[in-house]
């Protein structure tokens, strides 16, 4: 007996949204993502009852952009757990060790019904050492009081709400999915990036916080707010104006990364198609530069992000006063050393962080404290992880949605169209296909990993990541189009019918 017929009981009980029976019209779509979405707001403002918020961090900080949600918050861990699983999946499917065809109904069901099973084990995986290990999610002292509880009781209590969270955003990004226009974690990652570029433009020092783009140049310009040494036109002015977190070159960045993107979204070579039985009947397939789409880096970041989180639950098991890794009483900086603002200083975890901002690889900017070869050394391999991780995880994201040559021919050959000049077979469409969509698929994701590090060097609006401000153009830009695509849908429902909907 194989696992299949092993886990089937389990995996096709797993609770799922129910699929609309039929055409679910535009406006109601839309009014499901409005509904998640304002729920989604919500949920990141409800502080997780028992939370010491005075000694807590933000474990994956900058990371924060990609993985959504909030910190202290119901939803801690965001969209981390289904990123994560999807990883497991993307891998245990590119070395074909699931079995799985997702073109046969049953395999389909155990597919997603092994995925949920997979985000709840790494709800369980994250959750409970960022509770029960290190300081990450503090329990309050006075709750334990009132309650007449120990602290490791607040800790569960903590967990308990955590793990809810976790399992609602699975489920309101299944609604969105199937009910409302996108996707739930592009929807969250749009309205997360979102909130910091408005935040990073519009911010008043009054309301607490680091000042915004135009209050930081009204300031300025009226006299009331000076940069570095007083002077603006000095060298400390100057370079004030130019790195600080949300100054000339960030808003540069910024408009630059909307403008590849854009223009690359609209990059695309066009194969042309026939109607086999329509003559007269035309049209085109395009494959885009970026043909994955920009979704993949969400895989590549996730893997930086639980990379760098075993890196602070080992050094939050350290002796106190202890500066690097301590495993089973032995001291290892070469693994990791730790400043006092819990970020990597040195050894292994050092080098494989990301570069975030400026500050963390000009050396003549304050806080840079390593030596320049070492800073070489850490663009180096955060480059060489971002350039090939994006491109490998494009590969096994096109493979595992179906926008591969075998699975893109087959689609075709399916809807009765045809490449002019070629024999309509399925393995004629696939060796034309197999000229165009794995080279395109590479290049689009080298590209992105490439841009996602130079917009991270640079430092964007509201200190976004590169990786968040690439994913909310382009999941903005695919939203556009699938709203144009519903709203022409809805205007001629025999577009609809033509195209299976």
């Amino acid at each position: 007996m194989g696992w299949k017929e092993t886990a089937e009981p389990v995996l096709t009980r797993m609770p799922a949204v129910q699929r609309p029976e039929g055409h679910v019209p535009f406006r109601r779509k839309l009014g499901w993502t409005a509904g998640i979405l304002v729920l989604y707001f919500f949920l990141t403002n409800v502080t997780l009852f028992g939370l010491d918020v005075s000694t807590q961090s933000d474990l994956f900080g900058r990371f924060r952009s990609i993985l959504a949600g909030a910190q202290g918050s119901i939803l801690q861990l965001g969209i981390g757990p289904i990123v994560t699983a999807s990883i497991v999946l993307q891998l245990l499917g590119g070395a074909d060790l699931l079995g799985l065809d997702t073109n046969d109904p049953r395999d389909q069901i155990l597919y997603q019904g092994l995925q949920k099973f997979l985000v709840v084990v790494m709800i369980c995986l994250t959750g409970i050492p960022m509770v029960f290990a290190g300081s990450f999610l503090p329990p309050s002292q006075a709750v334990a009081s009132a309650l007449g509880i120990t602290a490791t009781g607040v800790q569960v209590l903590l967990f308990a709400q955590i793990f809810v969270g976790g399992v609602l955003i699975l489920f309101m990004d299944e609604i969105v999915s199937k009910w409302g226009v996108g996707s739930g974690v592009g929807l969250f990652i749009i309205a997360g990036v979102s909130q910091q570029l408005v935040g990073g433009l519009f911010a008043w020092p009054s309301l607490g916080g680091a000042a915004g783009f135009i209050p930081t140049w009204i300031g300025i310009l009226t006299g009331s707010q000076t940069l570095a040494d007083g002077q603006l036109l000095t060298g400390p002015g100057i370079q004030a104006l130019l790195f600080q977190p949300g100054q000339i070159l960030a808003l540069f960045t910024t408009v630059l990364i909307f403008g590849i993107v854009v223009y690359a979204e609209s990059v695309r070579v066009e194969i042309p198609l026939s109607h086999a039985r329509v003559k007269g009947a035309r049209g085109r397939f395009p494959v885009k530069l970026i043909y994955a789409s920009v979704l993949p880096m969400i895989l590549v970041r996730a893997l930086q992000a639980n990379i760098q989180f075993l890196g602070r639950i080992l050094f939050s098991q350290s002796p106190a006063g202890s500066s690097a890794i301590t495993l089973f009483g032995t001291s290892m900086p070469w693994l990791g050393q730790y400043g006092s603002d819990g970020q990597p200083v040195g050894g292994f975890f050092y080098y494989f962080a990301p570069i975030q901002a400026p500050q963390d690889w000009l050396w003549f900017l304050a806080g840079t404290a390593a030596e320049p070869w070492q800073i070489f050394i850490r663009v180096a391999i955060d480059l060489t992880f971002m350039v090939i991780g994006g491109a490998i995880f494009a590969i096994f994201w096109v493979e595992t949605t179906g926008m591969g040559p075998e699975a893109t021919a087959r689609q075709i050959q399916n809807s009765g169209m045809q490449i002019p000049g070629f024999r309509r077979n399925p393995q004629v469409i696939e060796k034309v296909m197999e000229r165009y969509i794995p080279q395109v698929t590479v290049i689009g994701g080298a590209l992105v990993g490439l841009l996602a590090v130079m917009a991270n060097m640079l430092g964007t609006i509201g200190q976004v990541s590169g990786t968040g401000l690439l994913l909310t153009v382009s999941i903005t830009y695919k939203l556009y189009e699938e709203i144009a695509e519903e709203q022409l849908m809805e205007m001629h429902p025999m577009m609809r019918n033509m195209f299976g909907r």
